[in-house]
């Protein structure tokens, strides 16, 4: 049994029936059977479907918009921008998932000789509630469009999102068992895993699930594309525009409650501009007005669940203990929900949970440093390598601080990360490996197959 609760008051939405091991069977062997009809449809086909289903998410915005507040708490305008952003990605994929896929001559001394891009079959997607729509699509469109099937393990809060999906593929007209959402709880994932039609795995998550994940695949030799946890730098050098320094770095910090993988999370600030940059995010971040999600005034919502709030609070609790300053939040509010108010702290010291663990909410570190050297230092003293950011006037450097010398999978200048269709994604060291989205992405799930022709 999985039941959805509303985060901003605590009652219960719906009860849902969990799948049986027979019906998991059922879905999975359909899903499979399908695949192999699938596998050989046209990419034109394929492509209107997708365009069906574009079409379908931006008309229904407003309504998955609301679906996500009520089961995670994602404030109506984040909502709406998400749904828009699940309708691009099927547009683009679409238009482009052809071209990435032709076949790729290589010179040799055969007659012919080419690289081929062919389905692999049945890819697992577990996916996590802090997008519970894009993590799905942004995964969705380019397997499908590669001539894959899927099944969905979405996260359990969420079940009214992950039927909702299936729904949609199914209204934009795809076949019945091209995408199955799959009603289980984690304790089950080990056996879907290892069923003989799951071909590959894609997980976005934490860390631990990752681990967990990558070693069943492993154990079944069948490839994983993992996106976890991450604590993302943001460099603020003396000679950066500390007004776009300060509002990017609170508007990162803040999206979605700053339950992101790629959320702003370290911010560190050369000790010249420190006082100044930090009088300005303070103002940023106390800026933000939270309250009931389906409230437009709202700009950020309660976090997912009530225990994550309480996880939250505790390693803000024990930076405390450790040394670390609050300069404003970290306290529970008195009210209904699981709320936690943007939070900055500062004197972060390493052994701190706030220097050396994700914090998946919306409290902010602040590390002084000396000089750009000792702030590349800090930036890449983490498990993680998700995303970075720096903020400098002299963008030649700054271009050069991203490329050359952050650890991370996204770096960006002068602005806050953010995932688009038409760039990969993904980490490096604990915050996974593999890619999604661009050509990069729809190439994961496919069998990069060599055809060698002599006449």
């Amino acid at each position: 049994m999985l039941q959805s609760i509303n985060p901003a008051n605590g009652e219960l939405v719906k009860h849902y029936e969990s799948h049986s091991a027979e019906g998991i069977e059922k879905i999975i062997n359909s899903v499979d059977k399908t695949w192999h009809h699938w596998r050989n449809t046209s990419f034109m086909f394929r492509s209107q479907l997708m365009q069906n289903l574009s079409s379908l998410l931006k008309t229904r915005k407003n309504e998955l918009a609301t679906l996500m507040a009520i089961e995670m708490g994602k404030v109506i305008r984040e909502g709406i921008a998400e749904i828009e952003k699940c309708a691009w990605v099927c547009d683009y994929y679409a238009t482009n998932a052809e071209s990435f896929l032709e076949n790729e001559p290589i010179p040799t001394e055969a007659n012919s000789s080419y690289v081929a891009y062919r389905p692999l079959g049945t890819i697992l997607a577990i996916m996590p509630w802090n997008f519970p729509f894009w993590q799905v699509f942004r995964f969705a469109a380019p397997t499908l469009m590669a001539g894959n099937t899927a099944v969905l393990k979405h996260a359990s809060n969420v079940p009214g999102c992950s039927l909702a999906i299936e729904e949609l593929f199914r209204e934009a007209g795809f076949p019945e068992n091209v995408f199955r959402s799959l009603l289980i709880g984690s304790k089950q994932v080990a056996k879907v895993i290892q069923h003989k039609a799951i071909k590959a795995v894609s997980l976005t998550g934490s860390t631990p699930a990752g681990k967990s994940v990558a070693a069943l695949a492993g154990a079944e030799l069948k490839k994983c594309v993992l996106e976890l946890g991450g604590s993302d730098p943001y460099l603020i050098l003396a000679d950066a525009d500390m007004e776009i320094a300060a509002k990017k770095s609170a508007a990162g910090r803040l999206l979605n409650a700053g339950q992101s993988c790629i959320g702003a999370k370290r911010f560190i600030v050369e000790e010249k501009v420190y006082p100044h940059f930090l009088e300005l995010f303070t103002h940023e971040m106390a800026a933000a007005h939270f309250g009931d999600p389906g409230d437009e005034n709202s700009t950020i919502g309660p976090l997912a669940r009530a225990d994550l709030r309480d996880e939250l609070h505790q390693q803000v609790v024990d930076s405390i203990e450790k040394g670390a300053e609050v300069i404003i939040g970290g306290e529970v509010p008195n009210r209904k929900g699981a709320y936690y108010p943007p939070t900055i702290l500062e004197n972060i010291k390493p052994g701190m949970p706030a220097y050396e663990e994700e914090l998946f909410g919306p409290v902010a570190s602040v590390i002084k440093v000396k000089d750009l050297q000792e702030a590349v230092l800090v930036a890449n003293d983490s498990v993680f390598g998700l995303g970075a950011a720096v903020f400098t006037a002299n963008t030649k450097k700054g271009e050069n601080i991203a490329e050359m010398q952050l650890e991370a999978g996204a770096c960006f200048v002068n602005d806050f990360v953010k995932s688009d269709p038409r760039l990969p994604f993904g980490g490096i060291k604990t915050s996974g490996y593999g890619r999604e989205l661009s050509e990069q992405g729809i190439k994961e799930f496919t069998n990069i197959k060599t055809v060698v022709v002599k006449h």
